[in-house]
């Protein structure tokens, strides 16, 4: 029998979106409170990813909130900076066996464009019934995920899934208090021409052969422009939640972050997206959003802190036939 979550789907929703609202609160706090110095301040390196000050107090509201959390329901939370294999039970010496079951979670995806006031970063979570150390991705049952927002904007966006059950979506008005909801819905378009669409290329590293697999991919979908204006735009958004965010609302209609496999090329270790990075991945996935792997399979990793994750999301099946055979045959024969 397949194991399920030990209470109401609905339940979960209400304490996933609840962590995320103080997670939001406090990281407003430290916007206020902090300068862009301060916030982009080094405080660790923690497997593989860096720790910058604006982290550090919304990591310790998480570890806070878990504990609380648990004196109701043991869980296990996977997270970034957590030692050893990155899981840690609540409440304190619980055996990992004992916890009715796992949290995925990124605090602060996006870091590094909040911190400098650019971009708005994002909270995830995703949770999942006990399995043990084998629970994987594709075990979560519930997901949200809440927009960080920069000092320049009071909006919002909070979504949410329950496996099944498709999206939901409202934006908090922060200065008036207000919420209204809306229903997530990627694009319908059946064409890549005049859509934003790219291959990820965030980071020093993979940046070369990430643009000539994208340049031969679109040549190939659209051929040149005739009149020289662009066909695709490009957007690098460094949070994986952001990409995913952007997908199920219908701002992007192809991403894919395949950067392990361009790492692996040329035999350099650099930062790649982490499962925590995709904890809400199942948010994109019950709007429409089809997200594989780059075989084109589910995706599907460990819910661990060290697995390195390659990833491709398609706005709607239309776009997937047409873009999956070609980039699956140029990912064999690199351009």
């Amino acid at each position: 029998m397949t194991a399920t979550l030990p209470r109401p789907a609905d339940y979960f929703v209400d304490r996933l979106r609840e962590l995320q609202v103080r997670i939001r609160g406090e990281v407003r706090r430290q916007q206020e409170r902090l300068t862009p110095e301060e916030m982009s301040r080094i405080q660790a390196a923690r497997d593989g990813d860096t720790i910058y000050g604006i982290d550090v107090h919304a990591e310790a509201l998480l570890f806070a909130f878990c504990e609380e959390w648990s004196r109701e329901l043991p869980l296990v939370l996977v997270a970034e900076g957590i030692e050893g294999s990155g899981a840690r039970p609540f409440p304190e010496g619980l055996r990992e066996e004992d916890a009715a079951f796992r949290l995925l979670i990124d605090p602060i995806d996006g870091t590094r464009g909040l911190m400098y006031n650019k971009r708005s970063a994002w909270s995830l979570a995703g949770a999942a019934p006990n399995l043990g150390p084998g629970t994987r991705l594709c075990d979560i049952e519930v997901a949200a995920q809440t927009e960080l927002p920069t000092t320049r904007s009071h909006l919002s966006d909070q979504l949410w899934a329950i496996r099944g059950e498709g999206a939901h979506g409202e934006t908090h008005d922060l200065r008036a208090g207000t919420r209204s909801r809306f229903a997530p819905q990627p694009s319908r378009a059946p064409t890549l021409a005049h859509g934003f669409a790219a291959i990820s290329k965030f980071f020093p590293g993979g940046k070369a052969a990430a643009a000539r697999l994208e340049e031969a991919l679109f040549e190939e979908l659209l051929g040149p422009p005739r009149d020289g204006n662009p066909l695709v735009f490009d957007d690098e958004y460094v949070s994986s939640g952001g990409q995913l965010y952007e997908l199920a609302v219908g701002h992007d209609r192809f991403l894919a972050d395949l950067r392990p496999i361009f790492h692996a090329a040329i035999q350099a270790p650099r930062l790649c997206c982490h499962p925590y990075d995709l904890a809400s991945e199942l948010v994109a996935r019950e709007a429409g959003v089809i997200v594989t792997d780059p075989e084109g399979g589910p995706l599907d990793p460990p819910l661990d802190i060290r697995a390195d994750v390659a990833w491709i999301g398609y706005a709607n099946e239309t776009l997937r036939r047409q873009i999956e055979p070609v980039l699956q045959r140029l990912l064999k024969s690199p351009p």
